[in-house]
């Protein structure tokens, strides 16, 4: 019944018998598998597939971020070191807004350049862009694959690098860039971008103050827009306009300002007229100096705050028809230019120009050529200003008024005066030096040492209460007379400070600024005569400030209100918020037309009779309403001065960046 089979080991294994092996472990596997039903099988199959399929979806989705962020992390490296620059001497602050437990003497430190929009006004259809030239645009692929590179090996010279030192009497500046001249073919920095911008601070809200500002110019654009629409001025109390150039500069002098004050629909009916009709092929003669800071330091402005090529092709168009200027035996520029023709002459009458009219269209034509790469605009502004700075004739850094355009020599010489004629010399050789990136050592050399001039030879104090103003020399006999021009003076010694010059700039500032609004405080209707005489000796029933009858008429001029802004931004004192008040209500009870506009006066010492002059200058709007804007406002960076300097029409045009 039994049958016994013996078997050897050897055997039993190669039978196939269990020995663990991979071998044996598949086959077992597989039938298992085959043990399976088929429906079961399809199940398995079924999930392993649809696993797959969300694998290949989550990876495809997944791998963007992932991407994005080891970008950032290259960018992150590749971000350039901040290069030292100059230490600020009275840093830029303002008062905090205020709250119930708010410390009044702790102010903000300085923050990157916005445009914030405020919850009330918008301030322009789009962001603020500081544009880079468009030749930086086309260069940025070809340099940025050497980039890294070269940023280490620039890192690693400035560490090495020892900083040299300008000295000028008590002024001590410690640049870390080199004494060459900004040149237009070193590529600009990018802007940040404007979501970026955005989210550095809340924005700050408009106050009454600037609500005020901003209804005077809805007023005194009501009156231009009904009266004076595409014309060079209103004439508010004729209901009429007045012609120069025929070039609509009121218009063109305010877009700006309408940006900032967040005009947006005024803008846009600007800009429209801008397009459509403003033409500049005219047999018209212009003034080199006037069509240069308003006409085409607005339109570069513009351009920058709104980013519309529309402003920087016109600006370009003008730019180009005004050249034939510089076409002098000295290459110092003739005073007109005939826009059409391409033709320049000087005055019918002489042969010279005004030293300010020359050395004051240089922020202009230098941002020119930056924007479109051409060297053309630069080198011949540049050329004036080397020029100048050779010349015999000044008197300690003081320059005369007048140059000869056929022999390139200063004329009429002996009279020195920082009012007409002289003034913004002296104000853009700062701000050459501001916005070439603090470079230009020779534009800075002639600033201290005209002010040192100031100093020794234009500043007196009067009687009764010592006021600190400045005169004029004629042939070595002194004048207590002082234009409202001299305004400008307190806000450029202020700028001159907070870049690092010596800080008894700012200490002569704050004297010449109490003057300044001493010269409305005495005044009948508050309001600054053209001139006026300060007394040097103290006499009874008699005040500081006397003035002649042929000088009693103001033109709405923005001098004071301009250093207002400038003291009250580098200070935070609000004393000069309160005097600027002061001014602009004696605007409105003076100056202002019911029908639309404001107007000139002949006689501020006539409370009852100011005796009106029918004419509203375009440069109420372009540079008076808007200091007056951003004096009332408590954002240091709504056109921040670290990011911007302003010509003389109250244009800001942005600084220069070092590369």
């Amino acid at each position: 019944d039994f049958i016994s089979i013996t078997l050897s080991p050897e055997e039993v294994v190669g039978a196939g018998g269990y020995n663990n092996s991979k071998a044996w472990r598949r086959r077992s596997c597989w039938r298992k598998w085959k043990q399976l039903s088929r429906l079961q099988r399809s199940v398995i199959l079924f999930l392993f597939a649809f696993l797959a399929v969300c694998g290949v979806i989550s990876y495809t989705s997944m791998g963007e971020p992932w991407k994005s962020v080891t970008n950032k992390s290259l960018d992150d490296q590749r971000t350039e070191p901040e290069i030292p620059g100059l230490k600020l001497a009275n840093p830029a602050v303002l008062p905090a807004p205020q709250k119930a437990d708010a410390n009044l003497g702790n102010y903000p430190e300085l923050s990157p350049q916005k445009l914030p929009k405020p919850p009330y006004v918008r301030r322009g259809p789009s962001n603020l862009q500081i544009k880079p030239s468009r030749r930086d645009v086309r260069l940025k692929t070809r340099h940025d694959s050497s980039r890294v590179v070269e940023e280490v090996v620039q890192a690693d010279k400035e560490e090495k690098t020892e900083k040299s030192v300008i000295s000028w009497r008590g002024a001590v500046i410690e640049p870390d860039q080199s004494t060459e001249p900004p040149s237009i073919k070193i590529k600009e920095p990018e802007k940040p971008s404007s979501v970026e911008a955005e989210d550095q601070k809340e924005p700050v809200p408009i106050n009454e103050r600037q609500m005020a500002v901003i209804e005077a110019f809805r007023h005194a654009w009501k009156g231009y827009k009904d009266f004076a629409w595409g014309h060079d001025e209103l004439k508010p109390l004729s209901k009429s306009y007045s012609e120069w150039f025929g070039l609509g500069l009121t218009l063109i002098d305010a877009l700006d300002t309408m940006w900032i004050l967040g005009l947006k629909e005024e803008f846009e009916e600007a800009r429209k007229w801008v397009a459509n009709d403003l033409v500049f092929d005219k047999n018209v003669d212009v003034n080199l100096f006037e069509s240069t800071i308003r006409i085409l330091g607005g339109l570069l402005s513009t351009y920058h705050l709104s980013g519309d090529s529309l402003f920087l092709e016109k600006a370009k168009d003008i730019g180009n028809r005004l050249m034939p200027a510089f076409k002098t035996p000295s290459k110092i520029p003739y005073s007109d230019v005939n826009i059409g023709r391409g033709t320049a002459h000087p005055p019918r009458w002489t042969s010279d120009s005004t030293v300010a009219e020359v050395t004051s269209i240089q922020l202009e034509f230098r941002e020119l050529s930056r924007l479109t790469g051409d060297e053309k605009f630069q080198k011949a502004v540049d050329e004036v200003m080397k020029h100048v700075h050779t010349l015999s004739g000044k008197n300690d850094g003081l320059v005369p008024m007048f140059i000869n355009t056929n022999s390139g020599q200063f004329t009429h010489l002996g009279v020195y005066t920082l009012g007409a004629r002289a003034d913004s010399y002296y104000e853009y050789l700062l701000k050459q030096w501001i916005q070439g990136g603090k470079k230009e050592n020779e534009l800075l050399e002639d600033y201290m040492r005209a002010i040192e001039g100031v100093k020794k030879h234009l500043l007196q104090r009067s009687q009764p209460k010592k006021l600190t103003f400045v005169g004029e020399l004629a042939h070595g006999h002194f004048s207590a007379k002082m234009d409202h021009l001299v305004c400008f003076l307190p806000g450029t010694l202020a700028l001159g400070a907070h870049n690092g010059l010596t800080a008894d700039h700012m200490k002569l500032a704050e004297a010449l600024i109490e003057t300044c609004y001493q010269m409305y405080a005495q005044v009948e209707t508050g309001l600054s005569p053209e001139i006026v005489h300060f007394n040097l000796h103290a006499q009874k029933g008699h005040k500081d400030v006397e003035i002649k009858p042929a000088d009693r008429h103001n033109l709405l001029r923005p001098e004071t209100v301009e250093s207002l802004f400038y003291m009250y931004r580098f200070t935070g004192d609000k004393k000069y918020q309160d005097w600027g008040w002061e001014i602009l209500q004696n605007f409105n009870k003076y100056t202002r037309v019911p029908t639309g506009g404001y107007t000139s006066i002949n006689n501020v010492q006539n409370p009852s009779n100011p005796e009106p002059r029918d004419k509203m200058e375009s440069f109420f709007l372009g540079e008076t309403l808007k200091y007056m804007f951003l004096l009332f406002s408590d954002d240091i960076d709504l056109i921040n001065l670290d990011k911007y300097v302003f010509n003389t029409e109250a244009h800001p045009l942005p600084i220069w960046v070092p590369a």
